[in-house]
């Protein structure tokens, strides 16, 4: 008797959104928006699991897991959940496999791009794909292409527009753009405090990171950014960030910041080899090289050598794609989105 009382109090609590933590699972392939999200019924779109989780009252941690399969984006896909969340109260899109797990491979990488018109007009026209509205959230093991629609020329994957926000995590995960079908304008777009990015590899995208307003407390660790045609990074004025272990190179600009500021920059143990120039400022005539910064700290950072990506060769993908080759200057910096050291074969 108690234990059919325990189970229907449970069942209440599931449904009325009061349980302590909740996990939503979706399957491009098998699943159906008219099922109840759950490891065994996923939901089909990440539109339908994200409605879901932002409607979730209640406490806990939310969690979105995402079957292998592409995502398609018909419309920016908006993280606000009525859920209060907190540094460890968090909400988290994630995928079911992660790069370090054993079995992972590349093919079980859930696949995100958009199809959508100009769906923003922050600041300027442009298309966003996931935007974050809400502090604490946490994004990984996704890879994210550019947009597919021909009248869209910006085009930004994960977007924080709200300065008033922080506390994003963005984690092992592949931006990859292609300049002539689906260009990436900036992988990471974000306004506001402690933006925490890891372990990610940012390829052929126009712009890897920009960060402009409210920019305090963010930290760029273990990535590699490779063929940035305009800059891997643009940054307004900050002065308390974290810049290492990272790889940058065959770039148009390592670094843009606003005329006539001299933030805080301190680089420390990367690789930034194979660039056009080194740091810009961006004013009304475009971007200009300068060498002029008060402030500029390096400790550890190689400038000469070579990087050179592994890339696909056969039909299905090496495992260690647009990672660094072992006979790469920096190859030692482990950057790229494995936590755990793989071997050199990849395998």
């Amino acid at each position: 008797m108690q234990k059919t009382i325990l189970t229907l109090y449970l069942a209440v609590l599931l449904k009325s959104g009061i349980a302590l933590a909740q996990t939503i699972y979706v399957n491009p392939g098998t699943g159906n928006d008219m099922a109840d999200g759950s490891e065994s019924a996923p939901y089909a779109t990440l539109e339908k699991a994200v409605h879901i989780a932002n409607e979730l009252t209640g406490s806990g941690a939310i969690t979105i897991k995402l079957h292998p399969g592409l995502y398609s984006l018909t419309d920016k896909v908006a993280l606000h959940p009525l859920r209060i969340l907190s540094d460890t109260v968090r909400l988290t899109l994630e995928a079911v496999t992660m790069p370090d797990d054993p079995d992972w491979t590349p093919a079980k990488m859930p696949v995100i791009q958009s199809i959508s018109r100009n769906n923003s007009s922050t600041q300027f026209v442009h298309s966003a794909g996931l935007l974050v509205a809400t502090s604490h959230v946490t994004i990984r093991g996704l890879k994210f292409l550019g947009s597919a629609h021909p009248d869209v020329p910006y085009y930004y994957p994960i977007s924080k527009e709200d300065e008033r926000l922080g506390d994003m995590e963005v984690s092992q995960c592949y931006f990859v753009s292609e300049v002539h079908s689906s260009q990436i304008q900036g992988a990471i777009w974000a306004q506001g405090h402690q933006t925490q990015i890891d372990h990610c590899i940012f390829y052929n995208c126009r712009n890897a990171i920009l960060l402009f307003k409210s920019v305090e407390d963010f930290s760029v660790t273990n990535c590699i950014i490779y063929g940035a045609n305009e800059s891997a990074i643009w940054m307004g004025p900050v002065e308390r960030f974290t810049f290492k272990n990272n790889v940058v190179a065959g770039s148009n600009y390592v670094w843009v910041r606003p005329k006539d500021s001299n933030p805080a920059y301190k680089f420390t143990d990367c690789v930034m080899v194979d660039n056009e120039y080194y740091l810009g400022y961006y004013g009304s005539n475009g971007l200009v090289e300068t060498t002029n910064n008060r402030n500029f700290v390096e400790t550890n950072v190689v400038k000469k050598g070579k990087a050179e990506l592994v890339i696909r060769k056969e039909p299905a993908y090496p495992t260690n794609y647009l990672h660094l080759t072992p006979e790469s200057t920096g190859y030692s910096l482990n950057a790229g989105i494995f936590k755990k050291p793989r071997s050199s074969s990849g395998m």
